[in-house]
């Protein structure tokens, strides 16, 4: 079955960067685009954002534009997110998930959420 696993999240000085990786597994990962979304305590999950099967084509949400980048390994089954210049308010957990299409930007299109990792930004 589908399996994603999230790493790379951890406490980070406003300011700073991290790198979120997901690996996948159990499904034709090259075939498939992957997203990253997110959710901050008491607060509805975000779409941040996705990238084609292909790696050709992606998707940011506008505030994550210019400081966050997605990339994917399909040799590796992994997707990336790069993200720097990082806010307190990008304070969330993190999450990747792949979609029924080659490319997608439409949330409800994405499917089996992996466990998530965590990202703090300190002021």
């Amino acid at each position: 079955q589908v399996q994603l696993v999230e790493s790379g999240g951890g406490l980070v000085q406003a300011g700073g960067s991290l790198r979120l990786s997901c690996r996948a597994s159990g499904f034709s990962f090259s075939t498939h685009g992957m997203g990253w979304s997110r959710q901050a305590p008491g607060k509805e999950r975000e779409s941040v954002s996705t990238i084609s099967g292909s790696g050709g084509n992606t998707y940011y949400a506008d505030f994550v534009k210019s400081r966050f980048t997605i990339s994917r390994d399909n040799a590796k089954n992994m997707v990336y997110l790069q993200m720097s210049s990082l806010k307190p308010e990008d304070t969330a957990v993190y999450y990747c998930a792949t979609t029924y299409y080659p490319f997608s930007t439409d949330p409800q299109t994405y499917y089996s959420w992996g466990q998530g990792t965590q990202v703090t930004v300190s002021s």
